[in-house]
């Protein structure tokens, strides 16, 4: 394939040096993603009478329970990158060199979530309508970092915004092509779509008890299962799907059923997001 005269041209470095220390592109975009999560979710649950500092120990318990969950998950579904003959098993560790997964950031944030909510007397659903118009923020934010690494692209393609890739990072097979869909593009600006749609909805029809969150979690499961469909790196397979698809096709059924069933049952928004009505003290600062 000829190169195209109109593409999206992939950065020359992926880190750079600090004195003696190596600052990775890919670490800095998961860390701004993290800070616009935040800046996001917390105004939201202080909006809704939440008490920042019950916000801020929730948050301590998600991010590295969310961090640990990205891993695991990225490391079960590509175990022969990291456990294969001739391979340092130790570097199933080395987050800082990329591999982290979605789907087990959400696993194991909504874990921590759930202990941090327990000790502040927060409603683990109401935190989660708090937060889940950040949630594709903050995802498109640290498709960012993969763009930077030139990684998780879809197929060959000839369209003008085809991703130009190194000969390094291209797949085996595919080493002839020059361009690729630039997955991480298509997925930053669909994620900024949801979150625009969830922002909509929750101010249209006052959602709460999980609703919001529920709602976010039907749009990402339909966003990944396209792009999973589209990209070239390896993926374990049941059938025709990639893995991942499976999990996307099944979180997205997860959040219609939960959507359906909490918006029945619980047609208004929470007068407290707290588990007690007696709101803490500090709860109205803004």
């Amino acid at each position: 394939m000829s190169r195209m005269l109109l593409s999206i041209p992939s950065p020359p470095f992926n880190s750079f040096n600090l004195g003696p220390l190596t600052i990775r592109i890919y670490a800095l975009t998961m860390l701004a993603a993290i800070v616009v999560a935040y800046l996001i979710a917390s105004r939201r649950f202080r909006n809704r009478g939440g008490a920042g500092e019950d916000f801020d120990e929730i948050v301590l318990w998600a991010v590295p329970f969310g961090i640990v969950g990205a891993r695991i998950y990225h490391v079960i579904t590509h175990w022969g990158d990291y456990f294969a003959p001739g391979v340092n098993p130790w570097s199933a560790f080395f987050i800082w060199e990329g591999g982290i997964a979605v789907f087990g950031s959400l696993m194991g944030g909504a874990l921590g979530a759930w202990i941090g909510c327990r000790r502040t007397g927060v409603r683990l659903l109401s935190f989660g309508d708090a937060l889940a118009p950040a949630l594709p923020v903050a995802q498109a934010v640290g498709r960012l970092g993969n763009w930077f690494n030139q990684e998780l692209f879809g197929g060959p393609t000839d369209l003008p915004w085809g991703l130009e890739i190194d000969a390094a990072h291209r797949p085996p097979g595919l080493e002839q092509y020059a361009t690729f869909h630039p997955t991480f593009l298509y997925e930053l600006l669909l994620n900024l779509a949801a979150a625009a749609l969830l922002l909509w909805a929750d101010r249209r029809f006052r959602l709460g008890h999980g609703q919001t969150l529920s709602l976010y979690i039907v749009c990402y499961g339909i966003i990944r299962f396209f792009i999973e469909g589209m990209r070239t790196d390896f993926s374990y397979y049941l059938g025709p799907l990639r893995t991942n698809q499976i999990t996307a096709l099944i979180l997205a059924l997860v959040g219609v059923v939960a959507f359906v069933w909490l918006r029945r049952a619980f047609p208004g928004r929470e007068e407290s997001i707290y588990r007690v009505e007696a709101r803490p003290a500090g709860a109205d600062d803004q």
